[in-house]
């Protein structure tokens, strides 16, 4: 298995509380790239959102290939985002993209 730093772009179409970006951001816990060194040396957290209301999901993901890497990010950012009080129609998700990979090689 791989550790992989995936990254989940998105839109919040009506905006985003702080109450759900804290539910958001504590749902995401579990997966924070800091825990891999490239997160740590680059400072990736997990949510980052702007101005416009797009926001950037970066998750750490086990996985035994770059395809099931991309899926469980997803799954997990889904999960996460219902974890919020939100579901697709309030944060219609990207395509999730390997950002980097955490290897002894």
């Amino acid at each position: 298995m791989t550790t992989y730093v995936i990254t989940v772009p998105g839109t919040f179409t009506a905006g985003i509380g702080d109450d759900e970006r804290t539910r958001l951001s504590r749902a995401l816990r579990p997966a924070d790239p800091h825990h891999t060194r490239m997160g740590d040396a680059q400072d990736l957290d997990p949510l980052t959102v702007n101005e416009d209301d797009t926001f950037t999901i970066r998750l750490a993901v086990e996985a035994d290939s770059v395809p099931d890497a991309e899926q469980d990010a997803r799954r997990f950012a889904d999960s996460a985002l219902q974890a919020a009080g939100l579901d697709a129609s309030d944060a219609p998700l990207g395509p999730a993209v390997v950002t980097g990979i955490d290897s002894e090689l």
